[in-house]
C-alpha cells in the first residue's frame, strides 16, 4: 500500500506562512493498493490537487470514502477533476443517516446559492453508497467502517490489503470526560478499527490544556490519541486533523508532547503534513519522509 496525504488540517483550510511545513488543506488521503486501485478518504480541499494528479480516468472506477459530511471533509468534491469527466464511474461512500439518503445530503452542497451546478448535472456517473456494517471489497483490499464519536453521523475506516492494514479516523473524541486509560476497550469508540493496525491516522487536534474548553466538540487531545495508539498496539501512529489556529511550530510542540507520552517505545508517533508519502511494504513496516 502506498499512502499520500493531500490535506491534514481540521475544521477550516488555513494556508499562509505559518503553516507552510504541515500545510493548510483540509482532510484528504489517497491509498494506492497493490493492484493499482486508488482509494480516496475524505474530500477536503486537498482532493483538488489529487484530482489533478490522477487526471481523466474514463473506464477506471474511483472510490471516495467520506467519514462524515462536515464541510471541511466535503468542500473539495466539487473541484475533483474525475467528478467532471464524462465516462468516469465515481463511487461515493459515506455514513448512513436515519433521516436522509447520502446523495440527498451531499446534494445540499451542490446548487445555488452555494454552488452554480446541481449534483444531477455533473458529467460523471456518480453512485452513492451508505457504508454497510460488513466489510466491502474494493480492488485487492477490504474496507470496513465503524461509527466513531463525533458530531453527526461519522465513521472511521480500516483498510486491509495482503496482510497489511491502515486505519483512518480523522474526527474522533474517545474520551468525553472519561478516563480511557483504564476503560474496557469494548467501550472505546474506534478501538475495533485501530486494533493491531500497521498504520493509523488519528485526530490529534488539541493540546491537553486546550481540550477542556472543547469538551464535546468531537476531537481528541493529543494524550487521548497516544493512549488509543498504545492500547490498540498500533505499529505507527500519525497525528492528523491539525487545528486551523496551530502554526507549524505549534504542531512541532504537539508532536514533541506525543513523543514524551509515547515514552521511548518503538515506532514513535509522527505528524501528518500535506504531501507526506508513506508505504506499507510486504513485510509490515512504514517508511516516510520529514515535513521539510
Amino acid at each position: 500500500m502506498k499512502i499520500q496525504v493531500w490535506g491534514c488540517r481540521g475544521s477550516l483550510a488555513s494556508p499562509g506562512p505559518a503553516t507552510v511545513r504541515y500545510g493548510g488543506n483540509t482532510s484528504c488521503l489517497s491509498v494506492t493498493l497493490d493492484d493499482g486501485t486508488v482509494l480516496v478518504f475524505d474530500a477536503g480541499s486537498g482532493i483538488r490537487e489529487l484530482g489533478t494528479m490522477l487526471g481523466p480516468r474514463p473506464g477506471v472506477p474511483v472510490h471516495i470514502f467520506l467519514t462524515h459530511l462536515h464541510l471541511d471533509h466535503l468542500q473539495g468534491l466539487a473541484f475533483f477533476a474525475p467528478f467532471w469527466t464524462a465516462g468516469v464511474e465515481l463511487h461515493v461512500w459515506g455514513p448512513p443517516s436515519a433521516t436522509q439518503a447520502l446523495d440527498e445530503r451531499v446534494a445540499r452542497y451542490f446548487g445555488p446559492p452555494l454552488f452554480p451546478i446541481h449534483l444531477n448535472d455533473v458529467p460523471s456517473h456518480v453512485v452513492f453508497h451508505d457504508v454497510p456494517e460488513q466489510q466491502v471489497t474494493v480492488g485487492s483490499a477490504t474496507v470496513r467502517a465503524s461509527g466513531v464519536s463525533h458530531q453527526g453521523p461519522t465513521v472511521g475506516y480500516r483498510v486491509d490489503d495482503h496482510g497489511r492494514s491502515l486505519a483512518y479516523i480523522p474526527d474522533h473524541e474517545p474520551s468525553l470526560g472519561i478516563d480511557i486509560t483504564t476503560l474496557d476497550v469494548s467501550w472505546l469508540s474506534g478501538f475495533d478499527l485501530l486494533d493491531g493496525v500497521d498504520l493509523a491516522f488519528h485526530d490529534a487536534q488539541y493540546f491537553d490544556e486546550e481540550y477542556a474548553a472543547h469538551l464535546g466538540w468531537g476531537h481528541s487531545a493529543v494524550s487521548h490519541t497516544v493512549t488509543m495508539g498504545r492500547r490498540a498496539n498500533v505499529r505507527q501512529l500519525v497525528l492528523f486533523h491539525h487545528d486551523p489556529s496551530h502554526s507549524d511550530d505549534d504542531v512541532d510542540r504537539l508532536l514533541a508532547h506525543a513523543l514524551e507520552l509515547w515514552g521511548g517505545a518503538p515506532n514513535p508517533p509522527i505528524a501528518a503534513f500535506d504531501g507526506m508519502e508513506l508505504e506499507l511494504a510486504a513485510a509490515p513496516g512504514v517508511s516516510a519522509q520529514d515535513p521539510t
